[in-house]
């Protein structure tokens, strides 16, 4: 196994550093190109896309990506569009030709209104930054109840886990629907009780991300807190 393919997702990379010597991959967001090479522009954790190179800052703003799934909240409303945040540096504008409805001019807010919590997809970003998002695809709609949370968006694959595993063990350990998106927001409807069990859980993966036996851990937790199901037939006394 090739080096890029084993370690490169987690290497911590600092302003400066080259990385692609090759000229195989192509610039993108947190990096730089001089004389046909890509840097890196700020502190952050390397990741390979698509055969695009891209630096994931430690901290800070979600830097929106083509095709990441998002969970925005409408912020401002317009007669052809919903302006939408999305946790980062760019608002993003939601036009009525990308939602799952036949919406008439000026009739926006009768389908959603300042502070509607939607699941969406990051359509386009151009060169000056500007963001469009998209609720046509299959999944994608406005969400209804449940809870937000939000943690730091560079720990995001670390909550979904390999092949989503962590994310669908805390599912499925607290009987909790959950929405992940890659801005850092997390949805979650189910029994109050059991929401809170799997922010818990969330937290202790945001906050302990980089520790060994993180998935135990969090099992272990989730063990503990969780209630075995009554046995059929029986009644609760």
């Amino acid at each position: 196994m090739n080096k890029e393919g084993m370690g490169s997702s987690r290497e911590i990379v600092l302003p400066g550093d080259l990385l692609d010597s090759g000229g195989r991959m192509k610039a993108g967001s947190g990096t730089y190109v001089q004389d046909g090479r890509v840097y890196a522009a700020q502190v952050g954790i390397k990741s390979v896309k698509s055969n695009f190179v891209n630096v994931i800052p430690l901290g800070g703003r979600y830097i929106p990506t083509p095709g990441d799934s998002v969970i925005g909240k409408v912020v401002d409303i317009g007669p052809s569009n919903w302006l939408v945040d999305i946790n980062s540096p760019y608002p993003a504008p939601l036009h009525v030709n990308e939602v799952p409805w036949r919406v008439d001019f000026g009739d926006t807010a009768r389908f959603m209104n300042v502070g509607d919590t939607l699941l969406a997809k990051i359509l386009m970003v151009d060169e000056t930054k500007r963001v469009q998002v998209t609720m046509k695809e299959q999944g994608l709609r406005k969400l209804q109840g449940g809870q937000v949370v939000e943690i730091s968006y560079s720990k995001v694959p670390r909550v979904i886990g390999k092949g989503g595993s962590m994310i669908q063990m805390i599912k499925n350990m607290t009987n909790t629907r959950i929405f992940v998106g890659q801005n850092g927001r997390i949805w979650l409807d189910g029994d109050i009780e059991n929401i809170v069990f799997a922010i818990r859980a969330i937290r202790m993966i945001e906050e302990n991300a980089q520790t060994m036996r993180l998935t135990e851990r969090v099992k272990e937790y989730l063990e503990s807190v969780s209630k075995p199901a009554p046995a059929e037939g029986s009644e609760s006394r």
